[in-house]
């Protein structure tokens, strides 16, 4: 399974940025998908996940309300919708994904159960 993520760029605060991350190769339709950043000098952090078994999304606190992660009915992309952007949004994005039989506990999953990430693309928020 490959990975690539696309839409990363400048924004203003206050502005929007779409990203997509599209896959390709056996099973790509049977995975949790995630969207992580890393800041500069931080550590990678969980954004947003969709699960494959009922298509359940959950999100990081600092960006639920304005972040919207959705997939493709192929199940080949899947987006990250990012609105009323700040500068804490600043980083390098990434996609991940993992098989869906690692399990569905309804919450974001963490770094070490997936197993497969694009090689990010770069989002920077500045005035």
């Amino acid at each position: 399974l490959q990975l690539v993520e696309s839409g990363g760029g400048l924004a203003h605060p206050g502005g929007s940025l779409r990203l997509s991350c599209e896959a390709s190769g056996r099973f790509l339709a049977y995975t949790h998908i995630g969207w992580w950043r890393q800041a500069p000098g931080q550590e990678r952090e969980a954004v947003a996940c969709i699960y494959y078994t009922d298509q359940s999304t959950y999100y990081e606190d600092a960006v639920n309300g304005r972040f919207t992660i959705s997939r493709s009915g192929d199940k080949r992309s899947t987006y990250l919708q990012m609105n009323n952007l700040t500068t804490d949004d600043t980083g390098v994005y990434y996609c991940a994904a993992t098989p869906h039989n690692v399990g569905a506990p309804g919450r974001l999953l963490p770094r070490s159960w997936y197993r497969y990430w694009g090689q990010g693309t770069q989002v920077t928020v500045s005035s």
